[in-house]
């Protein structure tokens, strides 16, 4: 029967090649029938498509089982495709479509009137610099608590902290009481909006049969996938219903600055103010969108530039006083403070460098040509930033933590520089810039200026485990573990 099977699939896959249209195709790896290209990735799959494209060249045509996927790790292709008007489409993968509500958000949202819109709101209304500042009592209420935390764990000598676990926590609060009003938490026996945004992350970057190879999606029912999706989003959309249906309750009137996301959402639908009808379920999926948005790339960025500054003393020290220095004896840091605090922001930057948080995805809206290649519609794109960003063509010492290399440098975290683009670039780069940089900024500057860091009794500098785990994430593999000291004066 499997044999059968198995038969039938290669005669389809041979069918398929012999009367498919004779197009200039990027290169691309040999490929086994329904596997594709699966057997030559590993685990680590921006390492195993760094290595791919050195062989195959700069772009290079992967397939994922039955999904032809367009690889591009050159900044020249990487830049064209971005800011290209027929690569403005995002891929629709299937979990994306059932939290996001027939993907209603922005992030995963088809390029059309209704993107636009979204689009426009948030980079006008709830991204503004303006609402951003607005946010800051939320931003100094959470890194206080943070640091009352790490102060107590002072107290346990020789203690160290779960920098990663303490890091999900304060972005988790922020993003939570910046969105939604307030930190929502287990309730008997329930899960909290961070234990749920977890799992939604983990779901969008995991594989599943209907994404790749349709015909075989009827596994994901068989392996339980389809029923964890069902749960997670059904669980999301019912704490998003209470949290909006609270809101409508309520009415903070012109006080703009008490005002959350969810209340400008609805001021905006309620005034007639949009070009488009936002129903309950568009609002759901773009407030979900903000919230996964602003979790787990924030928390990771900044676990990585503690993890490379506690393997890095020296810079630990220049971090350290300088961010000492702006802030003097006042007892408390202030935002405006960070202004002036220009290596501590090389530093930041440096981090999206050497550890983009994620890869880039796109799709072709309509057939095109690239460097001579025909490139299909509906053909997905991704883009390898992490190759990019390492690449020894652009970066001196590539491997290498070196914030230094920014200080008196143009380049900018908004992609116009297009070998620098962590948070995307083009019409569909990330809105939410400076929401991220205000609370990464901030929370690494306070860290810095009130403790000392070590590494974990028996620990050396050189035992620090900096390896990666690939995701929708790049993740830190181990979880950062350091020893606060209270700074002595």
């Amino acid at each position: 029967m499997i044999f059968s099977l198995l038969l039938i699939f290669f005669s389809f896959y041979v069918f398929k090649l012999i009367r498919g249209p004779k197009l200039n195709l990027p290169p691309s790896p040999p490929r086994l029938p329904i596997l594709g290209n699966l057997h030559q990735l590993g685990r680590d799959l921006h390492r195993s498509l760094r290595d791919l494209s050195e062989k195959y060249g700069p772009i290079m045509l992967v397939h994922f089982c039955n999904a032809p996927t367009l690889i591009v790790s050159s900044e020249e292709l990487s830049s064209e495709i971005l800011n290209h008007s027929d690569f403005l489409d995002r891929p629709r993968i299937k979990v994306a479509n059932t939290l996001f509500y027939g993907c209603t958000d922005v992030a995963f949202c088809p390029y059309g009137e209704y993107w636009r819109e979204v689009r426009k709101i948030s980079v006008l209304e709830l991204f503004s610099a303006r609402r951003v500042q607005a946010f800051r009592y939320v931003r100094e209420a959470e890194i206080e608590e943070m640091i009352e935390n790490v102060r107590r764990c002072c107290c346990q000598d020789g203690a160290s902290i779960n920098l990663s676990d303490m890091f999900v926590n304060v972005a988790n609060n922020v993003v939570s009481r910046s969105a939604l009003g307030r930190k929502y938490v287990r309730e008997n026996g329930g899960e909290s909006f961070g234990d749920l945004a977890r799992k939604a992350m983990e779901l969008i970057g995991s594989f599943n049969f209907e994404d790749f190879v349709p015909y075989l999606g009827w596994i994901d029912v068989l392996t339980g996938f389809n029923e964890r999706v069902k749960r997670t989003s059904e669980a999301f959309h019912f704490l998003l219903d209470q949290v909006i249906e609270e809101h409508r309750r309520r009415n903070y009137g012109d006080q703009s600055s008490k005002k959350d996301l969810v209340d400008i959402l609805l001021h905006l639908q309620k005034n007639g103010q949009l070009d488009i009808n936002l129903t309950q379920d568009n609002l759901k999926a773009i407030l979900l969108d903000m919230f996964l948005g602003g979790t787990d790339n924030n928390a990771t960025t900044m676990e990585w530039a503690m993890a490379e500054l506690a393997k890095n003393p020296n810079l630990m020290r220049k971090a350290q006083e300088e961010v000492r220095r702006v802030v003097g004896n006042k007892p408390k840091m202030e935002e405006a403070d960070i202004d002036q605090m220009g290596f501590l922001k090389c530093v930041v930057k440096e981090t999206f460098r050497l550890h983009a948080p994620v890869m880039l995805t796109r799709e072709s809206i309509v057939g095109t040509k690239l460097e001579g290649y025909d490139i299909p519609p509906k053909t997905r794109v991704m883009i390898n930033t992490w190759a990019i960003q390492r690449d020894p063509k652009s970066w001196e010492r590539p491997e290498e933590f070196a914030p230094e290399r920014f200080v008196n440098n143009s380049v900018d975290l908004k992609g116009n520089h297009r070998q620098f683009t962590p948070f995307g670039a083009g019409r569909r780069g990330c809105p939410g810039i400076m929401f991220a940089m205000a609370e990464i900024e901030c929370v690494l500057a306070n860290l810095l200026c009130w403790f000392d860091w070590k590494l974990p009794p028996g620990q050396a500098v050189e035992d620090l485990d900096m390896s990666d785990a690939f995701g929708l994430v790049i993740r830190k593999k181990v979880p950062l573990r350091l020893v606060p000291v209270i700074r002595s004066r």
